[in-house]
C-alpha cells in the first residue's frame, strides 16, 4: 500500500472541528473531557500531526495509539506527550465505540510566544523520549496532575484578561514539573524493563566490539545505538544516568576500553594497529581516552602484564 501523508492540522479549532466538538474557547488552548470524542470517524486519518502541543491522561482507552515506533494500550491512567509536528495515530479494532475517561490539553506555541515557557517547554525530554516511553501514573499521581488540568479549565472556560496567559502557563509549568519528577520515579521503579533495555545493550555493544570492520565503521554513535534499540537518545541518556551513573557514550567508551584491555593483554599488535582495529583514525586519541578511562597509557598497562 502506497505511503499516505499524515493529516496535518494547524490550530485548535480546525481539530475541534475534524472531532466534531464544540468550538474551543480560546483559540489557542483548549481543555476538553476525552470521554467528548464518543469515536472515531468513518474516514479517520492513517496517521495525524498536530502543529501544536498535546497533553493527555487517558483511562480505559479501548483503542490503540501509535506514537512513533511504539504501540500502547491505555488500561490504566497514562499521560502521553505529543510536540507539535510529531506524528502518531489511533485505532480501535472491532468497533468505532469509544469507552475512555480522562482530559486532553492542547497548547499552541503562540500562546507561549515572548514568555520564559516558550523555550523551557522544548527542554522537557519526554516530549522526546515520549515517542517511546509513555508515563504511567498511581492513582494519587493522578489525583496531583488532575487538580492542576482543572485550574487550567478554570482559567480556560473563564473569560479572557490580561491575566489568563500568565495563569495558565504558571499551571502548565507545575504540570510540566511534576511529570518530570514521575518520570525520574519511572525510570526506577519499572526495573524490569530498564534491566531489559541494560541487558539489550550490552549485547548490542558486545556484538559491535566483536565485528571485523571497526576500521571502517568506526566506534558506535549515541544515535546509532538508540536507533538499534529503538530509543531515543535523550531517553536513553537519562535511564543509563539514573541506572548507572553513566551517559551512553560513557558505555560506548566502556566497552571500547574493554576490547582494548583484551588485545593489549592477549595479542601482540601495535598500541597503533589496536587503535586502527577499535576504528580510532588517530592513535593518539585512543591513547588519550585509555588513560583518561584507566590513568595508564595503553603500554603501561600492557607492560603491567609483565
Amino acid at each position: 500500500m502506497a505511503n499516505v501523508a499524515p493529516l496535518r492540522f494547524n490550530t485548535i479549532s480546525e481539530l475541534h472541528s475534524f472531532r466534531e466538538l464544540p468550538k474551543p474557547e480560546h483559540p489557542l488552548v483548549s481543555v476538553i473531557n476525552v470521554n467528548m470524542i464518543k469515536r472515531l470517524r468513518e474516514d479517520e486519518p492513517v496517521s495525524l500531526v498536530l502543529d501544536f502541543y498535546c497533553i493527555a491522561l487517558k483511562r480505559n482507552f479501548n483503542a490503540k495509539m501509535k506514537y512513533g515506533q511504539q504501540e500502547y494500550d491505555f488500561d490504566g491512567g497514562m499521560m502521553s506527550f505529543v510536540a507539535p509536528g510529531q506524528v502518531f495515530s489511533i485505532s480501535v479494532e472491532n468497533s468505532n465505540d469509544l469507552e475512555h475517561s480522562g482530559w486532553i490539553l492542547y497548547i499552541h506555541p503562540d500562546f507561549l510566544w515572548n514568555t520564559p515557557m516558550a523555550k523551557k517547554i522544548k527542554q522537557y525530554k519526554y516530549f522526546d523520549y515520549a515517542v517511546h516511553e509513555a508515563l504511567f501514573l498511581s492513582p494519587k499521581e493522578e489525583e496531583n496532575v488532575t487538580a492542576i488540568i482543572l485550574n487550567i479549565e478554570q482559567e480556560y472556560h473563564a473569560s479572557i484578561d490580561t491575566f489568563t496567559q500568565d495563569l495558565i502557563i504558571a499551571q502548565l509549568e507545575v504540570l510540566l514539573t511534576y511529570a518530570e519528577r514521575f518520570y525520574h520515579r519511572q525510570f526506577i521503579t519499572r526495573k524490569i524493563g530498564n534491566h531489559t533495555v541494560l541487558s539489550k545493550l550490552e549485547q548490542l555493544l558486545s556484538s559491535y566490539f566483536e565485528q571485523d570492520n571497526l576500521m571502517e565503521n568506526g566506534l558506535p554513535s549515541v544515535k546509532y545505538v538508540s536507533e538499534t534499540l529503538n530509543i531515543s537518545p535523550s531517553y536513553l541518556s537519562n535511564l543509563l544516568k539514573v541506572l548507572t551513573g553513566k551517559s551512553t557514550q560513557q558505555h560506548i567508551q566502556d566497552k571500547m576500553i574493554e576490547k582494548a584491555k583484551e588485545k593489549l593483554s592477549t595479542t601482540n599488535a601495535s598500541v597503533s594497529e589496536i587503535a586502527y582495529a577499535l576504528g580510532f583514525e588517530y592513535p593518539q586519541s585512543f591513547s588519550k581516552l585509555f588513560k583518561t578511562k584507566t590513568n595508564l597509557s595503553p603500554l603501561e598497562f600492557r607492560q603491567s602484564f609483565n
